[in-house]
């Protein structure tokens, strides 16, 4: 979340500054990046901080829900001057690349869910990086040792880290395939706010002090966000006029401009050549990736995953993510166990265990399906949750790891399976989501990121935008029976999950996603069994402390979780330790936008209240009776 700098001037001015790049811009401003006009400056802020969200917002026209309230209000703009979804989705997804940049941006990629309302169906988008052609499976191995590379800080900060990105074609392939609007004037918004500027708040300040050790071994990193070497303060304003000259360069010529040219070969040479200080303190492995990787490129568009869960259709995102695979499967052992009227505590239980069943198989069979024979439609059928279900022993909580299902299940309740292995998980917290509904009721739950908080850390230079280290995401040792494993031109397994819910007219229910790594399947999946089997508002749904478990020894769980639920959980068998004692030192799990649509039209617009620093829900008109209205 960002606290807006002159929200209200900001909202006002979209329409001027897009009716202005619309037409072709003039020739790229010169290079100057050595001079504080083209660093990231930060300066006091001009205007008083306007209070973020709000968290709830209630209405009709359309709704948007988003981490950051310069981005909603992006977002929301679109929806009031007409733009669809889509068209919202990209402009607000284009000003988080600007006031959330160490969670997503052109240099990484993402996943796209739409539901079209007119045709009444789902579509999707796999935006998500790849690794370049030329790397070879050793690539994340130190030449110098022969030992792979530690993870943190070598691999993590390196070019060899770094994938194709997507995100850009990602763009462009859903406003010509469902947009009404060019993407020169969606682009306006965030081109005016990379600029002028944003108000700098906690949770910007507290990401790069995380991240200034590794921002320090990069020139141009170092430009950008640690001004005079430092980190920028709570209060002060934050520009980046280098990502301003590439937004508008995107806008006057498309995005081949990212793909082509003079920006790819730079993008190139970054990750070839590591842009690193004189003295670098930390070792940064280079990268193999070509302007030849960047050209070839391609934005696929798999069916999404279906699933039916108390007569809802769920839909998700198939492989190259796993989280619709994940999210569905354990949705339908979930209605294996007929839980409609069970207590809290025995629900929790439930979706504890489904969890571990889902990741166990996640990790056994689901990767880029361009590449691993991923088999989908035995993970989805209610035969197969029906025998996993078996699993599950309402009395106690199972010894993990557990061991992946047979795909051939027959549905019969067999011998209890043995005790699995616990899968390598390298997927970082970071990441953001967006929600949107139109006055149409089309809508969109885009996921998109760079991977971990801050990406592998590299800014090009001159260009404003930090490269990923999605690559990551693959299993950092080669095996070959693994469907993770790295490969050129793959796409590393994600845990992304944008969801769309529709009733049974084929209308949308529920949009929503949320970012958070690993746990992001489960963030999604508690939301879905907050809301559509506890029968919780979604305020409350989205605001539930929440706990996850990825087939380990222990729950991972917020404290207040733990603090409501932790004895009769305990008393089953589960082991709950706090949140923030693995990658991230983070109390809290996942952060979620939603939009809720009821049958008649109106909408339910949700951001996190406190995790990631709160977000903003937006509704184009909003209820008079829901002003001042509790969350």
């Amino acid at each position: 979340m960002r606290l807006p700098l002159l929200l209200t001037s900001l909202c006002s001015t979209v329409a001027l500054t897009a009716v202005t790049l619309t037409t072709p811009a003039g020739p790229a401003l010169a290079d100057d990046a050595d001079s504080s006009a083209a660093s990231g400056a930060t300066t006091s802020a001009p205007a008083p901080r306007t209070p973020p969200g709000p968290a709830v917002a209630r209405g009709r026209g359309g709704a948007v829900a988003s981490v950051d309230p310069n981005a909603s209000a992006v977002g929301l703009r679109v929806l009031q001057q007409g733009g669809n979804a889509v068209d919202a989705a990209v402009a607000t997804a284009a000003a988080l690349g600007v006031t959330e940049p160490y969670s997503a941006g052109v240099g990484g990629g993402g996943y796209f869910v739409y539901y079209d309302a007119k045709s009444r169906t789902v579509r999707t988008l796999d935006g998500r990086e790849t690794a370049p052609s030329g790397i070879r499976r050793d690539a994340f191995v130190d030449p110098a040792t022969g030992d792979p590379y530690p993870f943190t800080p070598d691999l993590v900060t390196s070019g060899v880290a770094v994938g194709v990105p997507g995100t850009p074609l990602t763009w462009s392939t859903a406003l010509r395939r469902w947009g009404s609007r060019p993407l020169s004037r969606l682009l306006a918004p965030a081109e005016r706010l990379a600029r002028e500027g944003f108000v700098v708040d906690g949770t910007f300040r507290q990401q790069t002090l995380d991240n200034q050790e590794r921002f320090e071994q990069f020139t141009s990193t170092r430009r950008v966000y640690l001004k005079g070497g430092r980190a920028p303060r709570v209060g002060s304003v934050h520009r980046n006029p280098a990502l301003a000259r590439t937004y508008r360069l995107l806008a006057r010529d498309g995005v081949g401009a990212f793909y082509r040219g003079p920006l790819a070969r730079d993008l190139v040479r970054a990750v070839r050549r590591p842009p690193t200080v004189r003295r670098a303190t930390l070792p940064v492995p280079p990268g193999s990736m070509t302007t030849r990787d960047l050209d070839r490129y391609r934005v696929r568009s798999p069916r999404p995953t279906r699933t039916e869960f108390e007569g809802l259709q769920v839909y998700g995102m198939a492989g190259s993510s796993s989280g619709g695979i994940g999210v569905g499967e354990a949705l339908n052992i979930l209605e294996a166990a007929e839980l409609d009227d069970a207590p809290v505590p025995e629900v929790l239980h439930h979706y504890l265990e489904a969890s571990a069943l889902a990741f166990a198989d996640r990790a056994a069979y689901v990767g880029d399906q361009a590449f691993v024979d991923v088999p989908q439609r035995a993970l989805l059928s209610q035969r197969f949750a029906d025998e996993r279900a078996c699993e599950i022993d309402p009395l106690q909580a199972a010894e993990k790891p557990v061991a992946e299902g047979d795909v051939a299940a027959d549905g019969v309740c067999g011998p209890a399976a043995a005790p699995g292995v616990v899968a390598e998980d390298t997927e970082n917290i970071s990441t953001t989501h967006l929600s949107v509904v139109d006055r149409r009721g089309n809508a969109v739950a885009y996921t998109l990121t760079i991977e971990q908080t801050g990406g592998s850390g590299i800014v090009v230079p001159g260009r404003g935008f930090l490269l990923n280290n999605e690559l990551t995401d693959f299993s950092t040792t080669y095996e070959a029976g693994d469907p993770n494993r790295i490969q050129p031109g793959k796409r590393p397994r994600s845990s992304m999950s944008p969801t769309i819910v529709l009733d049974d007219a084929d209308r949308p229910v529920l949009v929503v996603g949320s970012p958070g790594g690993s746990t992001i399947i489960t963030t999604v999946l508690q939301v879905l069994v907050n809301r559509l089997l506890l029968d919780q508002p979604l305020p409350r749904a989205v605001f539930a402390p929440r706990a996850s478990q990825r087939n380990t020894a222990d729950v991972t769980a917020e404290q207040a979780f733990i603090d409501r639920y932790g004895d009769a959980l305990t008393a089953l068998g589960h082991t709950l330790v706090p949140a923030g004692d693995g990658l991230t030192s983070d109390p809290f799990i996942g952060a979620v936008a939603a939009v809720e649509r009821a049958p008649g039209g109106r909408l339910t617009a949700v951001a996190e209240r406190e995790r990631r620093g709160g977000g903003a829900a937006r509704v184009v008109r909003r209820d008079a009776r829901d002003a001042g209205a509790a969350d």
